[in-house]
């Protein structure tokens, strides 16, 4: 398992535990969106929740609403983010 896949799979079990998802990570597919229609349908309680525990996991500072729109949109949107930083 290279690193990208390593930090998706632990960025999905990050957002099972931290969300209290009634899936599990396998469930998640890198590419599923996690706000919206068709999405994993999480809100914005989720979003601050999501913010608190990459800063927490990955040190990763989301600082405004357009850079969480595009960092929070997929799991390989937030692995590219932590990955970029």
């Amino acid at each position: 398992m290279n690193d990208s896949t390593e930090l998706k799979e632990q960025i999905k079990q990050m957002l099972v535990e931290n969300l209290m998802l009634k899936i599990n990570a396998g469930e998640i597919a890198d590419d599923q969106a996690l706000f919206g229609p068709g999405s994993l349908g999480l809100d914005s309680v989720d979003a601050l929740q999501l913010v608190v525990a990459l800063d927490k996991n990955y040190g990763l500072k989301i600082s405004d609403t357009e850079v969480a729109r595009k960092t929070m949109q997929t799991v390989n949107s937030i692995a590219a983010a932590i990955e970029s930083r």
